[in-house]
């Protein structure tokens, strides 16, 4: 499971419905929009609860780092730290080898959305946000144009300004027509960053601190 909402009773009847057991719960960053159930879903189901190795918890974790890969029978996946949106931010590569042994798609988190990237302001300084983000999105270019991404948020969200409503799209399909995505020169792409930054979503810095496990 990954980034799930504070309703562990959905994905726990989804997992008895399809006779599966859960053995990962991993949030691709701590997030500032929402209170993550990822804590509570793991303790439930028995499962690991898995962050980036530097994420700043109060809280024991499993901790994960760039390139260690999540083995799931048939299903591998690779972490990627993805740092930008937040410091600890990560993506999954996933690999299903009953389909073919390269890459199929990736969990983005609030990274690479469709049609935007994620803010930068939330967890860091943005200027120090955007160019750690410029470097993860050159290397997310490197991947094929096939490669699909399911991102963590889309149109309604607060963590991007021109996000789409389709909820998945490709590699390429966001190298041609994501603004964001298009920039290569990184003081281009820090302006492009900090141009109209939206207001930050309803106690952001509270909501944060309690999935740091600062605040119950």
């Amino acid at each position: 499971m990954c980034d799930p909402i504070d309703d562990p009773d959905l994905y726990l009847r989804v997992a008895l419905e399809s006779n599966l057991k859960i053995r990962y719960v991993i949030d691709t960053h701590l997030h500032t929009d929402h209170v993550s159930g990822g804590r509570r879903l793991a303790e439930i189901s028995g499962a690991e609860y898995v962050l980036h190795e530097s994420a700043d918890t109060r809280y024991p974790f499993c901790r994960v780092q760039d390139g260690e890969m999540l083995n799931l029978g048939n299903l591998k996946m690779q972490v990627l730290h993805t740092p930008g949106h937040t410091p600890e931010h990560i993506s999954l590569l996933v690999t299903d080898r009953t389909r073919g042994p390269e890459p199929w798609f990736l969990l983005t988190g609030h990274t690479l959305m469709v049609g935007d990237v994620g803010r930068t302001e939330l967890a860091t300084q943005p200027e120090i946000g955007a160019r750690q983000l410029f470097g993860t999105i050159q290397r997310l270019k490197e991947f094929p144009d096939y490669v699909e991404i399911f991102p963590g948020a889309y149109a309604g969200s607060v963590c991007g300004r021109a996000l789409s409503g389709k909820a998945v799209s490709t590699i390429g399909f966001e190298r041609r027509f994501n603004r964001a995505f298009q920039i290569d020169a990184i003081e281009q792409f820090v302006a492009f960053m900090l141009e109209s930054i939206p207001a930050p979503p309803p106690n952001a810095a509270a909501v944060r601190a309690r999935n740091q496990g600062r605040t119950e």
